[in-house]
């Protein structure tokens, strides 16, 4: 069953997680992206912070988080964790994007954010979008990213994109 919201302008929930900033950067330029729509409120929290009243209180979710070892980082997971049970049968069918900073793949990550996704109903409305840093080394794994003009564009695009579905009700 999903919980009918009240009749205002449509909620972007945009989540993240980020170590080294490079999940963060994206999350940040998807909302960027999304405050471009007008008639849709955006707000952008860290994972820790996240509460299963601002999952149930929005309309459409942005996921953003680094991928660790092959998976979603355990900030990102212990999210959707705690706010697993308190949202369940209460968001079917809303729409939900990803985005993974990647090291060298990502497709783990997005692997088990779809999975997530999948359990709590949601409807994805478009592919994840993975960027790569190629970080292989200890040292560089563990730097600040510092993400390329294009990437953060691609991530500003898709927080427009969700927001303007939103916005016209198409999701």
């Amino acid at each position: 069953m999903t919980t009918a919201l009240p009749p205002s302008s449509p909620t972007l929930l945009i989540v993240f997680h980020s170590r080294t900033g490079g999940a963060q950067q994206m999350a940040q330029a998807a909302q960027a992206g999304a405050q471009q729509e007008a008639g849709v409120s955006v707000r952008l929290l860290p994972a820790q912070q996240a509460q299963p009243e601002d999952v149930l209180a929005a309309h459409g979710y942005l996921f953003a988080c680094p991928e660790n070892l092959a998976s979603m980082s355990g900030q990102m997971k212990e999210f959707f964790d705690r706010c697993y049970y308190p949202v369940l049968g209460q968001v079917a069918a809303r729409p939900y994007a990803s985005l993974i900073c990647a090291g060298s793949d990502g497709s783990g990550a997005a692997r088990q954010m779809a999975r997530i996704a999948t359990g709590w109903r949601l409807r994805a409305v478009a592919e994840p979008l993975i960027v790569c840093t190629h970080a292989q080394t200890p040292e560089a794994i563990a730097a600040p990213k510092h993400l390329a003009p294009a990437e953060l564009a691609a991530c500003r695009d898709l927080g427009q994109a969700l927001a303007a579905g939103l916005a016209l009700g198409i999701f």
